[in-house]
């Protein structure tokens, strides 16, 4: 404590350094709160659609190995060339409590039908067209899987940040501004008692020499 004054000056200043971190402790526990109010739904989600996106992984490669093995790697190679394309997603922003998150949403559906895949609909089978449409579906559910994922960083990583600010004030600045107000109470306290002591031993003195004279 060698660095902290005591006065009063100083006793009022810790005082009121005291009652503004103990608020701004409050606030921060409840967007901790808000936060975890956001933040547990959005990890049941994010269970949620990669099991979904597991399911479909299996069930997408099961029908491509059976196609192949009906239709002919040369076949299924021909079709995947003339449905060569792009999958357009746009990305917008909103804010979570404060805390600026990514929005990916699908552009256009991956899911497409027979005639937008780009190729023959006569030249192919039903088989085909079948095991398309679940690797399109896999692509929707991973651009999903995207925009919850990239919700659930944001508010993780902002969770423990804000978490880390209550630690700090709870457990390290209150505790220490209360020790400081302490020390110079105490101080202040010892400082008066002598003054007072002082103030008796004149007044004593004072009285003697009336006294004598």
């Amino acid at each position: 404590m060698e660095r902290v004054k005591a006065t009063r000056s100083e006793l009022l200043y810790r005082k009121q350094q005291i009652k503004l971190a103990s608020q701004g402790l409050e606030l921060l526990k409840k967007k901790r709160d808000a936060l975890l109010r956001e933040f547990l739904p959005i990890i049941d989600e994010t269970m949620r659609l990669s099991l979904r996106l597991e399911r479909a992984t299996a069930d997408a490669q099961a029908a491509l190995a059976y196609t192949e093995a009906v239709e002919g790697r040369m076949v299924l190679q021909s079709v995947s060339l003339a449905t060569k394309g792009e999958i357009l997603v746009d990305i917008t922003g909103t804010h979570v409590m404060g805390v600026p998150i990514p929005v990916i949403r699908k552009a256009e559906a991956p899911v497409k039908t027979e005639l937008e895949r780009g190729y023959s609909i006569t030249g192919v089978s039903a088989r085909v067209d079948q095991t398309a449409r679940k690797f399109e579906e896999i692509i929707d559910i991973m651009i999903q899987s995207a925009d919850i994922e990239t919700r659930l960083r944001r508010l993780g990583e902002e969770l423990q940040k804000t978490n880390r600010r209550v630690n700090a004030l709870e457990n390290i600045v209150i505790p220490q501004l209360e020790e400081e107000v302490k020390f110079i109470f105490n101080a202040l306290d010892e400082r008066a008692r002598e003054d007072h002591f002082r103030l008796k031993k004149v007044k004593k003195k004072i009285i003697e020499k009336k006294s004598e004279s």
